[in-house]
């Protein structure tokens, strides 16, 4: 009974402890870009019909272009995430008998980003949390002139205190590293950092960085169910938004 008596109490303890933690507002808030702020569906009809109208071949065409960044980085080397993007378009066409040149990939994934919209909540969001007195920071693997584009094509760049680009440290996201980086750059702590996020894959990135995290289950995405648990899941960043603004 003894033993049972001491563990039994520093496990209720400890559970209000870390309620209570999640509760405190993070100093950073860093904004994960393409599909958690901005609306890729433009993007996926211009690859698809890049691809012979083969859309099934989208979601194999996305998870080559993360593969091979995380080869990129893991080799010690760097290229635009665009360009990533375009050679995996390459390789995705050959291995389904589709001839793409080079310039044609990249003609392609760089029109597809450019236009974006946001999605539908996320002005309204942003405003809000940005009222509220929290520092906004957008997070991304593209390159700093690619996001400004978007930015200001999307009429997002007014929201935001801060645009980081993995492109400035020459390593991508999820590496600990690029996490690490971000928030020297902001000069704060990682448990003091936040990143929302529409990918289960940067979401785990940033929680075994250090980071608390937010995640957007846009359709199609999910959390990794290996990686630590995600503080706040929600549908949209509207209810992302509603809250933070709760948090002292």
């Amino acid at each position: 009974m003894g033993t049972t008596g001491m563990i039994i109490p520093n496990l209720t303890f400890g559970n209000v402890a870390e309620d209570s933690i999640d509760k405190v507002r993070p100093k950073v808030l860093f904004f994960d870009v393409n599909e958690t702020l901005l609306d890729l569906t433009q993007m996926k009809e211009q690859v698809g019909e890049a691809l012979e109208g083969r859309k099934d071949l989208l979601s194999l065409w996305f998870t080559t272009m993360l593969q091979y960044s995380l080869v990129t980085t893991a080799s010690g080397q760097y290229e635009h995430f665009g360009n990533i993007g375009a050679a995996a378009l390459q390789m995705v066409a050959a291995n389904n008998g589709i001839t793409i040149s080079e310039n044609e990939a990249r003609n392609t994934i760089v029109n597809a980003l450019r236009g974006l919209p946001a999605h539908p909540e996320v002005k309204t969001a942003l405003k809000q949390l940005k009222k509220d007195g929290y520092k906004l920071v957008s997070f991304t693997n593209s390159s700093n002139e690619g996001v400004k584009k978007q930015f200001e094509s999307a009429g997002l760049t007014e929201y935001f205190d801060e645009r980081l680009s993995v492109e400035d440290i020459g390593k991508f996201k999820p590496f600990s590293d690029t996490y690490a980086w971000a928030a020297r750059k902001m000069d704060v702590k990682p448990k003091e950092c936040m990143l929302i996020a529409a990918h289960g894959w940067d979401v785990a990135g940033a929680l075994w960085a250090g980071w608390r995290a937010a995640f957007i289950s846009r359709p199609g995405q999910q959390t990794f169910p290996l990686a630590p648990k995600t503080e706040i899941i929600e549908t949209d960043l509207k209810k992302v938004a509603n809250i933070l603004v709760t948090y002292k």
